[in-house]
């Protein structure tokens, strides 16, 4: 294994991923700026084949199955690090999915639906909603920014708030979700 690159924020690992493209990130959630969750969303929207193992100091279901929605297929806890993140890398590495022993039981028996953690429609903001529905209608990123005199990133950022808070997996279920619910 090399390290080819190392970030101190969400907004900067896209850019060195995307620069670099690297087979495995190792993303620690608690970035500032756009957290680690979102920046894994973003990577994995413009590098597919690329691996992740999320880091954190919690492990709270909750946050494991967020970041295993944004597309994580590892969640190593910051307390197990060493030789358990080696393993983390070998079996992310062998398309299989790892979590650290400690979360594994509560990860399990973690619903988010019966947590009624679904967000609905009328509870996103008006600028979230007008981000979702130009989505649907299939405005680029660059296009809304334009539209809402934002940055393209916000965008970026926008949507992954979005698929974060309903709880979807990818772009096409929020364009789908958006064309149900606008």
């Amino acid at each position: 294994m090399t390290v080819i690159g190392l970030a101190a924020s969400g907004e900067q690992a896209i850019l060195i991923a995307e620069r670099l493209k690297p087979d495995l990130i190792i993303m620690d959630l608690a970035l500032p700026g756009l957290n680690g969750t979102e920046a894994t969303l973003l990577i994995l929207g413009l590098l597919p084949r690329a691996h992740v193992i999320a880091l954190s100091s919690t492990s709270i279901a909750a946050s494991v199955h967020l970041a295993l929605q944004a597309g994580a297929m590892g969640y190593v806890v910051k307390e197990a690090v060493g030789r358990e993140l080696a393993s983390a890398v070998r079996t992310v590495m062998a398309g299989k999915r790892y979590l650290s022993p400690q979360i594994r039981s509560a990860f399990d028996a973690y619903n988010p639906v019966a947590e009624d953690s679904r967000a609905r429609w009328e509870d996103l903001s008006s600028q979230e909603r007008e981000v979702l529905r130009r989505t649907a209608d299939g405005a680029s990123a660059l296009q809304i920014a334009e539209v809402l005199s934002l940055s393209p990133k916000t965008i970026h950022s926008y949507r992954s708030r979005l698929m974060r808070k309903l709880r979807l997996p990818n772009r096409s279920t929020l364009i789908r979700y958006a064309m149900q619910h606008s």
